[in-house]
């Protein structure tokens, strides 16, 4: 299958600013612009197409092609009327104005992800994506589009989706049945709008239904990849045997295609070409196993043959199951297809379901500094990040302060402040199955956040087996005080926890001692709470062995929310009762001072 590519065109020189941007950030492979628009020898950047908008939609006109038309809709509609030909075959088109102020999706809106990809790009480069669409205006699940946020393939009739489409537009909610995937879209607000939800299979009142399932049914699918193909086979067997094999055990089994999460075999079969090839074509994810680990595996048809010649008694089936991993299921029994006509070989094939999805290359998890908490003090980067997830997971708080830009269909997972750790194994498990995941931490994600932590259980597993991981910074509390106050981190500073919960106390006044002496700005986090009620008061005494008791001391307690407050204090008059866990300090070095509300670290210039 042909890779999806994403063309960025202007209409005239004046885009070409615009289309930079949309390159730089990833949103297009290629740009374009009218032949003669700029100089070639103008240009530094590689990719650039110089050609007639009608000729560039001509050439690359198919439904794995998203075109950004900088430029009028009219114009746009004008050119590409002659070339559709339906929703399956059409790419997605979106246009935008030469600000980018807004972004209307013309063509592709659901299947397509034209829709979605208006979205991110607002979110972005700061423009308002425009719909007119059913779902999008009205808050619904776009039952036809949402399972590709998920890592799901598609299945069934253009007409049944079309009729469930309609179902949809006309009131009424939808019958789901899932047995296989993760059911934690069905949280989101716009799910429960459009979907009744069924574990098991009822009669609708309302026909049609969405099957969200391993099984290939002649229905509206979504397919979660939970399928594992176990395959062994005799030396130099052909790839077209392979392929047939693996048709005929789906026909069997009734299983999907669609729904296959990857093949597993023994690792002598690492290099046999047929496997490797069917593996690219297919581009599955691929596991091999050593005979010991596949002969510990209980399979129910096991051969004392193959145990004798390779030392393990099953292969296929021990594979499946072994691939599927806890909870597994072998869904089909092995089978043995042998070489007609111009094959040559011979083929073993048994499927087994895993109990969670498996895709982790589709996978993304973002982590996100969401600042000190008012969501206008998000950057566009994070706010981009926030609109390509289909799950936000974070402590409630934080959540709570997002709440008002997240999406009737983005679905909330919140947690208790001290489960940071189980918060990063369920991002990264979700990430995993496919689905793009936002893991929220307040201020900066990577200065006492969840990335640290996040990274070091990401880097624990298989290195092929690890989804995209990115990291989105945030405003941290200490920019924002001296925001508020100044310009009391003009000069060197630094930041240091008082929590003792996860570093020694020795250590800390160790870090105390040389920050004070060596004049830094400190920042202070965590500096006090109910049960650590003694350490800002040894911290400020260590200072103050170094530094004037006038030193400026600022005191900033709930950034950017209501219950705002920040005051300036010496270090000899620090009022320490009122200071909590929701209080940053920042005490100012030996040339730092306070002058009509404001405090300035002189830098010497």
């Amino acid at each position: 299958m042909k890779p999806h590519i994403r063309i960025a065109l202007g209409f005239s020189p004046s885009s070409y600013e615009l289309l930079k941007r949309l390159k730089f950030r990833g949103h297009a492979d290629l740009i374009s612009l009218p032949p003669g628009s700029i100089s070639e020898l103008e240009l530094s950047e590689k990719d650039i197409l110089f050609d007639k908008p009608r000729k560039i939609f001509e050439n690359f006109w198919s439904s794995r092609t998203t075109f950004l038309v900088i430029g009028s809709i009219g114009a746009a509609i004008r050119i590409i009327a002659p070339f559709l030909k339906g929703k399956d075959i059409d790419p997605s088109v979106l246009v935008i104005d030469g600000e980018a102020e807004n972004i209307v999706p013309i063509l592709g809106g659901h299947k397509g992800g034209a829709e979605e990809f208006a979205i991110q790009l607002a979110q972005d480069i700061g423009g308002k994506a425009i719909f007119t669409g059913f779902s999008r205006t009205n808050k619904i699940l776009s039952v036809d589009s949402f399972g590709e946020t998920w890592g799901w393939k598609r299945t069934g009739k253009k007409s049944d989706w079309n009729d469930l489409m309609i179902s949809l537009s006309k009131g009424r909610q939808i019958l789901v049945n899932q047995t296989a995937g993760s059911k934690l879209w069905n949280r989101s607000k716009g799910a429960r709008q459009a979907c009744h939800f069924s574990e098991i299979a009822t009669i609708s009142p309302f026909p049609p239904s969405l099957h969200i399932c391993s099984e290939k049914l002649e229905k509206c699918c979504w397919h979660p990849p939970t399928l594992w193909l176990g395959i062994g086979c005799e030396r130099n067997t052909t790839l077209n045997l392979i392929e047939r094999a693996v048709r005929e055990s789906l026909k069997e089994s009734g299983l999907a295609k669609e729904a296959f999460a990857g093949l597993a075999t023994i690792d002598i079969k690492s290099n046999e070409v047929a496997i490797k090839d069917f593996q690219r074509n297919e581009s599955l994810f691929i596991r091999f196993y050593k005979a010991k680990e596949l002969l510990n595996v209980s399979v129910p048809n096991p051969s004392a043959r193959v145990r004798d010649e390779i030392g393990t008694s099953s292969v296929a089936e021990a594979a499946a199951i072994l691939a599927s991993g806890e909870k597994g299921k072998l869904k089909y029994e092995k089978h043995i297809y042998r070489a007609q006509n111009n094959e040559k070989g011979a083929v073993t094939i048994a499927i087994a379901e895993s109990r969670k999805p498996f895709s982790p290359l589709k996978g993304q998890i973002h982590l996100i500094g969401s600042g000190p908490g008012e969501p206008s003090f998000l950057t566009h980067d994070a706010r981009f990040a926030l609109s390509r997830s289909a799950i936000w997971i974070g402590y409630t708080r934080y959540l709570d302060l997002l709440e008002p830009i997240r999406r009737f269909d983005q679905v909330r997972l919140e947690s208790s402040l001290t489960n940071e750790r189980q918060r990063c194994k369920e991002a990264l498990e979700l990430a995993s199955q496919g689905i793009s995941v936002a893991l929220i931490s307040s201020g900066d994600s990577g200065i006492y956040g969840m990335a640290g932590l996040t990274l070091e259980l990401w880097l624990k597993t298989t290195k092929s087996e690890r989804p995209n991981f990115k990291v989105h910074p945030g405003i941290s509390a200490f920019q924002m005080a001296g925001a508020k106050i100044g310009a009391p981190l003009m000069h060197d500073f630094c930041a240091i926890s008082l929590s003792d919960c996860l570093t020694s106390w020795t250590k800390i006044e160790k870090r105390i001692k040389a920050a004070s002496v060596s004049d830094f700005v400190i920042a202070f986090y965590n500096p006090r709470s109910k049960d650590r009620n003694w350490q800002l008061q040894k911290a400020i005494d260590l200072i103050l062995e170094n530094r004037a008791a006038s030193t400026p001391v600022v005191l900033a307690r709930q950034l950017c929310r209501k219950e705002e407050k920040v005051e300036v204090y010496s270090l000899g008059d620090v009022p320490i009762d009122q200071i909590d866990m929701l209080t940053l300090i920042l005490v100012g070095n030996s040339t730092s001072f306070c002058q009509d509300g404001y405090v300035v670290t002189p830098r010497g210039y």
